[in-house]
């Protein structure tokens, strides 16, 4: 405890200059502190909406008719459509017996008739006047924040009478143990800890560590002194982590207090697809605990760490003796991880992708940690051999004074790179996992399917469904009986259209004649071997009055060459063309029958027929091939994050180099006025402060393109998708790099001063 107080004291009595740079450690500290917590509330933000969406569902319904009760006093059917990008939750409910407590945000449960909807869908039903056709009724009412996931939520509770709600399952009640739909999924939010981790949470140790080492030589030199005079070694790592810690305290709290400015501020303006009440980044203790421990223990750590040199050698460091060259220790983390990233492209080269996906979930994200340390604890090595081969090849007298200044403090290269070459890696890493997220959402199909169950869909609601604006054209899709007690019992694939319908729905029909029916031929697929010509196979029939019929279906020899142009190939290869005039009148398909309509992929032609689908029927379940809403939800959701992770990353890359670029002119200003004083141009001086600073950030630099580039490979590898290697992000990804070294030189010119002073050398 003297030891700390001791410290304090000299810290408060220590000059003008040390204060100065006490309120630095400090401001950096809130800095990475504030950039911290936005990192650590992120899981509590998806978890606060994630609760309150278990809270409001209905306990057995699923929008299929399952439950997990067989009674209750009313009915549920939840339905789920894409508006937009966008998922649009509506809840129809019937009450068939005692009332029911309602879910949060509600005061009462709706009557058929009546609406409730959420204050975003309040306004756009003022816009969008096609909207209210997904909402059959009357506006009742709002629903509270207690029953939103977010402000900007797309959800409507919906009064309905029983007979409505055919498939809706029994209601009890409201609340599940765990959300239908979260805001992300697990195995997705998994990506976004693996990416934050290398993104912000790599580059913030090193940052904090950078700002608990400011005026390292001259409190080293201090901490000498004090050594010499009698105080003990850990004496003497205390005194030093006293000041330290004090810096790293302070900036906690100033950090959490402009992470709660940050948090009540952009919690009300939003973020792109992603918004948040500011209740919910409120902190969590463990939270605060990390904030407020973790890091003044991390600058304790730093701070009797650098003592430790002052304290065994004290003698060495008021002499200003010469460094010893860093430990080939610093390369070991980088190796094991460099075989772990090529082994995965070495796999993903040979098509040997690994399966293994949770063992895989676990050796990336350490391969990603132990190449992220590496090259932190690889700089000083490379650059002091990088100064050492060019000082001895040079002619140059600038480029010979930065080299050999390199070459006898090669710790500077670390504090000074490691920032912007993190952001470089970890920018390399992102890219990895926007293409994978890409490869998910990216919908390049010119046209849109949209499927129900056919038995879900009379007769005359298939006539007005095929007469909603927007859809192009319409088909039935069924497979014929099969025998559940014979185990040689195959089927085959249907299609009930004419041909106009067919060409309206592909780029290519080939040889298709009306009436006669024939086999589709779909290039590039695989044929459905029991589709062979001549074989016989029944097709069970049904009409509205309930009566059955079997026609026997034989597989023409005739072909047509159809090109499918739909996302999920809608139609196999070996599918039967079945004309409707082959059919008995009023008679249509009952085994697993699917009415399919077709139209554009325009996002404002698929809400069109959305909207007109709903006109038809509200309560029709349909399935958007290629569109789903809260898979599209959660992917804008992780993009945002991602972009909120690269810009804490951008910020505490430039900000460790400011400081420490910054920090290290100020203690070199001694060696550079004894320099001026022997006669060096400022011109000169300052092309040694470039070159010092921008030589190793350039090995830096390649080197976190090259290991960037082979950990975001090998993590596309491991991912699953159908993109290993990504050349197209590279230009984009030196282009960085440049800038990151151009950023460097400007910063590093202004570090000369104008003014010689004597008096920084007057005791040396």
């Amino acid at each position: 405890m003297k030891e700390f107080l001791l410290g304090l004291r000299l810290l408060l009595g220590s000059g003008r200059g040390n204060r100065v740079r006490f309120i630095l450690m400090v401001v950096g500290s809130g800095v990475g502190v504030c950039c911290l917590a936005v990192v650590l509330a992120i899981p509590g933000i998806l978890a606060a909406q994630d609760a309150r969406k278990a809270a409001r569902d209905p306990d057995c319904s699923n929008g299929r008719g399952s439950c997990l009760s067989t009674e209750g006093d009313g009915l549920a059917l939840t339905r789920v459509d894409p508006y937009g990008s966008e998922p649009l939750t509506r809840i129809f409910i019937a009450r068939t017996g005692a009332p029911i407590t309602p879910p949060p945000g509600l005061s009462e449960l709706p009557v058929p008739g009546e609406v409730f909807v959420s204050p975003r869908l309040h306004e756009l039903l003022s816009v969008d006047r096609g909207l209210a056709q997904l909402l059959p009724g009357k506006e009742k009412g709002l629903i509270s924040a207690q029953g939103l996931a977010h402000p900007d939520e797309l959800y409507a509770y919906v009064g309905a009478r029983p007979d409505e709600l055919k498939g809706g399952g029994h209601l009890s009640g409201f609340g599940r143990k765990d959300a239908r739909f979260p805001t992300v999924e697990p195995s997705t939010l998994d990506i976004l800890r693996f990416t934050l981790a290398g993104v912000v949470l790599l580059p913030l140790a090193v940052f904090l560590s950078v700002c608990a080492r400011l005026s390292a030589a001259s409190r080293m030199r201090r901490l000498a002194a004090l050594r010499l005079l009698g105080l003990s070694r850990k004496g003497t790592q205390r005194v030093n982590a006293a000041e330290t810690v004090a810096a790293a305290l302070l900036g906690a709290v100033l950090g959490l207090g402009a992470y709660w400015v940050v948090n009540q501020l952009v919690a009300r303006l939003g973020l792109p697809g992603f918004k948040w009440y500011p209740a919910d980044g409120a902190l969590s203790p463990t939270a605060l605990l990390i904030c407020l421990v973790g890091c003044p223990a991390l600058a304790w750590f730093v701070g009797r760490v650098g003592a430790k040199k002052a304290a065994a050698n004290p003698l060495a460091v008021r002499r200003s003796a010469v460094e010893r060259p860093p430990r080939l220790w610093g390369l070991l983390p980088l190796v094991p991880g460099l075989g772990i990233v090529i082994g995965y492209c070495v796999a993903g080269a040979t098509g040997n992708v690994p399966t293994d996906t949770s063992f895989s979930a676990i050796l990336m994200p350490l391969a990603v940690v132990l190449v992220g340390t590496g090259l932190v604890l690889s700089l000083p090595i490379l650059s002091r051999a990088l100064a050492r081969t060019v000082a001895r090849a040079t002619s140059s007298l600038f480029l010979g004074l930065a080299m050999r200044r390199n070459e006898v403090e090669p710790g500077g290269a670390l504090r000074v790179a490691t920032g912007l070459v993190l952001l470089v890696y970890a920018a390399s890493l992102t890219q990895g996992v926007l293409i994978e997220l890409d490869q998910v959402s990216k919908n390049t199909s010119p046209v849109q399917l949209y499927t129900m169950a056919l038995d879900d869909v009379p007769e005359d609601k298939e006539r007005a469904l095929a007469k909603v604006p927007g859809v192009r054209s319409h088909a039935v899709q069924t497979v014929s009986w099969t025998d559940p007690d014979s185990e040689a019992s195959t089927g085959i694939s249907a299609l009930i259209a004419t041909c106009g319908q067919l060409r309206r729905m592909a780029s290519g029909v080939e040889d298709c004649v009306d009436g006669r029916p024939a086999r589709l031929l779909v290039p590039e697929q695989t044929y459905d071997e029991s589709s062979k010509p001549g074989s016989v196979f029944p097709l069970h029939l049904r009409n509205s009055a309930g009566k059955h019929r079997v026609v026997n279906v034989q597989v023409p020899r005739q072909t047509i060459k159809y090109h499918d142009d739909t996302a999920a190939q809608m139609i196999a290869s070996g599918t039967v063309l079945i004309p409707p005039s082959s059919l008995p009148d009023g008679f249509r398909p009952e085994d697993r029958a699917t009415l399919s309509l077709l139209s554009s992929a325009a996002p404002e032609t698929v809400r069109s027929v959305l909207e007109g689908i709903a006109g038809v029927d509200p309560t029709i379940e349909v399935t958007t091939d290629g569109v789903d809403a809260a898979s599209l939800q959660q992917i804008t959701v992780i993009k945002t994050l991602l972009a909120v992770g690269m810009i804490l990353g951008l910020i505490i890359g430039v900000a460790a180099y400011l400081v420490a670029a910054t920090d290290r002119a100020v203690e070199r200003r001694p060696q550079v006025t004894a320099l001026a004083l022997l006669g060096a141009r400022r011109r000169t001086l300052r092309a040694v402060q470039v070159a010092q600073v921008v030589l190793p950030l350039g090995v830096g630099l390649v080197l976190a393109v090259v290991t960037g580039k082979l950990a975001e490979s090998s993590y596309l590898v491991t991912g699953g998708g159908a993109v290993f290697w990504d050349g197209d992000g590279l230009p984009l990804l030196v282009a960085s790099a440049l800038g990151v070294v151009v950023v460097a030189t400007l910063g590093a010119l202004p570090l000369i001063g104008r003014r010689i002073d004597p008096e920084l050398i007057r005791r040396d």
